[in-house]
């Protein structure tokens, strides 16, 4: 069933009203959180009044730190991915002690019969707060003198590497032409369809603690939580009920992840908290500001020499995730181009704002928007076309793998395995209508229309390691269960997963059913991030499949007496070729390989139907693409209309090309989006000034264009199923490319696009000179 479209198995319970969302589990005994939050970005706790609180009708409990320090094995929240480049390392506490550190941190947490007795009660919880100078600009953050994000800390410098190879001295020395640009890329989020949820019940019967956590991640959730409690991993159960989208934000274990199980457990009630649109702007970690300050230096035909600079990436005020979307950023200045020397210094600081984490791209799309804009700027200063200056950077297929001088957050070279960079851009270009498009442009010139294209490269690595996890089982239903440590969040991993296993064992997928990210079914498992559960639960449950497969034969063999070359699985039986009638069915198979009670087992075999297979990838695996968009610019109003998108894509073979488009759009989506609209801004103390979807804007279904996706395929080598990953690839080169086709349409007024988001006022400021 490899490469077919087959439709998603988890669509009928998603469409009838039957999936299980976190705020979807009720219990009757079941009570309701909620967290009193900071209203200051930076503030010492003198004191935490909760006496009112306690007395009101409805409340069971009012917890501060204090009150849940007791019950801890650790104090704060472990998990930070390790990195030498980290200077000062700051995890939170489950609930704010002595110090908070952005607006919206948790103080105190309520439970109460209802979520509306709970906020009622959060007013009357007296804080008094002792509020400090807080560091929300990352230059005036890191000059001397400067207020630190955290009274704990001596500087605001969170982390600093350099990203050096070659020689940039003899690079710039050399070069025929320097390019100069510094880009401002505004903070964002992943505001997914669903915010967070948490629902726990405590058995006591069992000593159980089941937790139902809308998170990516639930073996890292039900690792720390483990950590925390100072419990056996036997105690702890994390169920991923329905996600509404991920996107980043909810890979990150939060306060609430914690506090909601251990009311649970304290109360022995189940307790149920479900955060809502207001929190989620204050309390969910969101994406980066960076301040890009960089130079290329090129020969006379626009090819790289070198590149030097400097970025300065917002942290925020704790470090839950490492320096990962910096190190990305950097990494993936690259794209798939060749660059003889770099030297680029990142230093991550330390604010007072809410922790900076991978959102859709991980960072991925601010190094690609870097390298991409200095491209366009060669080829306006050199009058070169700004597809030759790329090709003639691109790296040729003759090179694949390609070995970068570059290493990713592992300490690994970072090597390109297969792909055809420069047919990419070729089919692209002829898709987009690339050569006739200046005729046209100047024909909308003619009639007071100014429209402008855009084209964009990127490359991702994609199925990061270090394994994934799968088992296959055949039961004596006759049904197929896989039950897998990866996590669906809307991606349609189910349905990718059936689909391989299915076609293995001859069943319908709609007959394999799939356990994803259940703690207690699959002990194993990273969930989902870096666009990595093809590569790794797919191979996984492809092994899997495969031993199921050869052992099904081997049983069928001996039941049919036949050999097994004239055997063929097909329709849920195992049948010899060409005789009607001749057939087993994978029920009775199982059943036979269960056992009976004083009965040998069929000679030779293993009891059981079942296989687990860990598939752990020894690289990344490099997806690519190009992108082009035509956009038409109203200079009256500062407003953008996209009028064609157009992908050309590459994620080495294609398990169900349905599902990779749908992960294409949504990408894409997301990239015109931070390209055009979203932008968490916040004022000179760190209050947020958009705090709702009227403020803080996305586009809906009018602003979104048709998009145009044509594949292409080279299968990587480096697992069974040729396959890469393809859920972020759609957003990294949005905001370039949407940026190339806005200066292309401003060009008769001399406009250079550097910020993002490119919002009405900044174009109208680009129209009158003043950008």
């Amino acid at each position: 069933m490899f490469g077919q479209r087959i439709k998603r198995v988890e669509d009928p319970a998603l469409l009838r009203g039957a999936a299980r969302f976190a705020d979807d589990i009720h219990y009757p005994d079941m009570l309701h959180a909620h967290f009193v939050r900071s209203a200051y970005a930076h503030a010492r706790l003198i004191s935490i009044d909760t006496t009112a609180a306690c007395e009101m009708p409805g409340v069971h409990a009012v917890y501060t730190h204090d009150d849940l320090a007791p019950h801890w094995a650790t104090d704060h929240i472990p998990g930070e991915m390790p990195n030498a480049a980290i200077r000062q390392t700051i995890k939170q506490t489950v609930l704010a002690r002595d110090e908070v550190c952005h607006v919206g941190e948790a103080v105190a947490m309520i439970v109460a019969d209802s979520r509306a007795l709970a906020e009622d009660a959060a007013e009357h919880v007296v804080v008094d707060y002792d509020p400090l100078p807080a560091v929300v600009d990352l230059p005036a953050a890191l000059a001397d003198g400067s207020p630190t994000a955290r009274t704990e800390c001596p500087d605001n410098i969170a982390a600093r590497f350099v990203q050096d190879f070659g020689d940039t001295d003899d690079a710039f020395g050399a070069a025929a032409h320097v390019v100069t640009e510094r880009f401002t890329l505004h903070k964002g989020g992943g505001h997914p369809v669903e915010c967070r949820g948490v629902v726990a019940r405590y058995d006591q019967a069992d000593n159980v603690l089941t937790v139902w956590d809308g998170t990516q991640m639930p073996h890292r959730a039900h690792g720390i939580l483990v950590d925390l409690l100072g419990c056996a991993e036997s105690e702890v159960r994390i169920v991923p009920p329905d996600v509404g989208g991920g996107f980043g934000p909810k890979f990150v274990f939060y306060p609430e992840e914690a506090a909601v199980p251990l009311a649970a457990k304290l109360l022995h009630r189940p307790v149920k908290w479900i955060e809502d649109r207001r929190e989620h702007f204050t309390a969910t970690v969101q994406e980066r500001d960076q301040l890009w300050a960089i130079e290329a230096a090129v020969d006379g035909d626009g090819r790289l020499l070198g590149i030097r600079g400097r970025m300065l990436h917002d942290h925020g005020a704790f470090t839950p995730y490492g320096i990962v979307i910096a190190q990305n950023a950097a990494t993936n200045l690259l794209g798939p181009y060749v660059l003889p020397a770099c030297r680029l210094e990142v230093v991550s600081v330390l604010t007072n704002l809410i922790p900076a984490t991978p959102t859709r791209g991980a960072g991925r799309p601010q190094g690609t928007y870097a390298m991409e804009r200095l491209l366009d700027r060669v080829a306006q200063d050199l009058d070169l076309d700004r597809a030759e200056v790329r090709r003639r950077n691109l790296i040729g297929p003759e090179k694949m793998p390609y070995a970068t001088p570059v290493r990713s957050r592992d300490g690994a070279t970072m090597i390109y395995d297969s792909g055809d960079y420069p047919a990419c851009q070729a089919k692209l270009l002829s898709a987009v209508g690339y050569d006739d498009f200046p005729a046209r442009q100047t024909a909308a010139q003619a009639d007071g229309r100014y429209i402008g294209l855009g084209i964009a490269n990127y490359v991702e690595g994609t199925g990061r390691g270090p394994f994934g996890s799968a088992t296959v089982t055949v039961g004596a239903s006759g049904k197929v269960e896989i039950r897998t440590g990866a996590t669906a969040q809307g991606q349609g991993v189910k349905t990718t997963l059936a689909q391989l296993c299915a076609g293995s064992l001859g069943v319908a997928p709609a007959d394999v059913s799939v356990v994803a990210g259940d703690t207690a079914a699959a002990p194993l498992g990273l969930g989902a991030f870096a666009s990595r559960q093809a590569v790794n639960a797919g191979s996984s449950v492809h092994l899997a499949a495969q031993e199921v497969r050869t052992k099904t034969l081997e049983a069928a063999s001996r039941i049919l007496e036949a050999a097994k070359e004239d055997l063929e699985l097909a329709d849920g039986a195992v049948r010899v070729k060409g005789v009607s009638g001749l057939s087993v069915s994978l029920g009775d198979i199982a059943r036979v390989m269960g056992g009976m009670p004083g009965y040998a087992m069929p000679s030779g075999l293993p009891p059981g139907l079942s296989a687990t297979a860990h598939f752990g990838p020894d690289a990344l695996t490099y997806c690519n693409g190009s992108h082009a968009a035509v956009v038409e610019i109203d200079i009256e109003t500062g407003q953008v209309s996209i009028l064609r998108y157009v992908v050309v894509h590459d994620s080495g073979r294609l398990i169900n090309p349905m599902l990779v488009e749908g992960q294409v759009h949504g990408g894409v989506a997301h990239g015109i989006s931070s390209a055009f609209y979203e932008w968490m801004k916040y004022d000179g103390n760190g209050q947020p000034q958009t705090m709702n979807l009227g403020e803080y804007l996305m586009p809906t279904a009018p602003e979104l264009p048709r998009i145009e996706i044509h594949h292409m395929e080279s299968p990587t080598p480096l697992n069974p199923l040729g396959v890469k990953g393809a859920g972020e690839c759609g957003t990294i080169p949005a905001t370039a490319v949407l940026a190339s086709a806005v200066e292309n349409a401003l060009s008769p007024f001399g406009a250079r696009v550097a910020d993002i988001p490119m919002t009405p006022e900044r174009i109208l400021a680009l129209i009158e000179g003043n950008g």
